[in-house]
């Protein structure tokens, strides 16, 4: 069988996958290890990313003056340097913040989760997107009702097991797929 073949690409691309999956099990196993630093870690990230979203978005619409548009772009620019400023300089208080962010994205996560199990479902290992959605539902609630006395380690924790759950599952998926991918070979 020849890598260009398409069982030889579907094969290369699940062991792509297979090791991604890996890498996320490893990742999520170290944020449930380390949940207090997981949390900081991904305030930090959001902080920084929020500032240079803000920045881009000032030089947007500096760049596009006269062509309308230009308040917005500056007022989204204003917005996104004071929220990530805030998270870099208060990260505990950003904490806090994030883990009601977290338990409304976790829900509609697991939402979505369940629609792509409905629309997936005739696939072998479907199954894994239905168990997903509901641990991640599950989790969302459970953040929302610990909110905001835990923030300080279940911002890390639940990142943790989320990020270990779509890796279980996509490695499932990736299983899935290369056992197929062999029996066409």
């Amino acid at each position: 069988m020849s890598a260009a073949s398409p069982a030889g690409l579907v094969k290369h691309a699940t062991g792509l996958s297979i090791a991604i999956s890996v890498l996320m099990i490893i990742a999520g196993i170290l944020a449930i290890a380390l949940p207090f630093a997981a949390g900081v870690a991904a305030n930090l990230l959001i902080g920084w990313l929020l500032v240079f979203g803000g920045l881009a978005h000032l030089v947007f619409g500096w760049h596009t003056q006269g062509r309308g548009g230009i308040w917005w772009n500056i007022l989204l620019g204003i917005l996104y340097l004071w929220v990530g400023i805030y998270l870099l300089v208060h990260p505990l208080r950003g904490l806090v913040t994030l883990t009601l962010a977290l338990a409304i994205y976790l829900v509609a996560e697991g939402i979505l989760e369940a629609i792509l199990y409905f629309h997936l479902r005739p696939l072998p290992g479907s199954g894994w997107f239905l168990f997903d959605a509901v641990v991640t539902f599950i989790l969302g609630l459970l953040v929302y009702r610990t909110w905001p006395s835990s923030a300080e380690w279940v911002l890390g924790t639940l990142i943790g097991i989320s990020i270990l759950m779509t890796g279980i599952t996509r490695l499932m998926i990736s299983m899935a797929a290369s056992h197929v991918a062999s029996k066409l070979a």
